[in-house]
């Protein structure tokens, strides 16, 4: 039954009776758009080999300034977070 294991979608060969195929693919073929540029999806096994690629797409990225962004916004959820469950931070000080 496979508890733990991800299950993969069923793939059917679907062709229309009226179809002239020129080389260039299916055109019923379900593909996202960014596939081509994306280095984290494929066959990771693991959680662990999907946070180590993704880390190492996100220092290789030329763009600057959209990994600030993205490290921005993290801290701000973190501590809308961390206001809402209320936590102290007196722990931290010493006194």
């Amino acid at each position: 039954m496979g508890i733990l294991k991800s299950r993969s979608n069923k793939k059917f060969d679907y062709s229309p009776r009226y179809y002239k195929n020129d080389g260039e693919g299916s055109p019923y073929s379900i593909k996202h758009k960014f596939d081509e540029h994306r280095t984290t999806i494929g066959g990771n096994s693991g959680l662990k080999s999907k946070f180590k690629t993704a880390w190492e797409e996100l220092r290789q990225s030329k763009d600057r300034r959209a990994n600030r962004t993205i490290i921005l916004i993290a801290a701000i959820l973190i501590l809308i977070f961390l206001y809402i469950i209320d936590f102290d931070l007196s722990i931290f000080y010493q006194s």
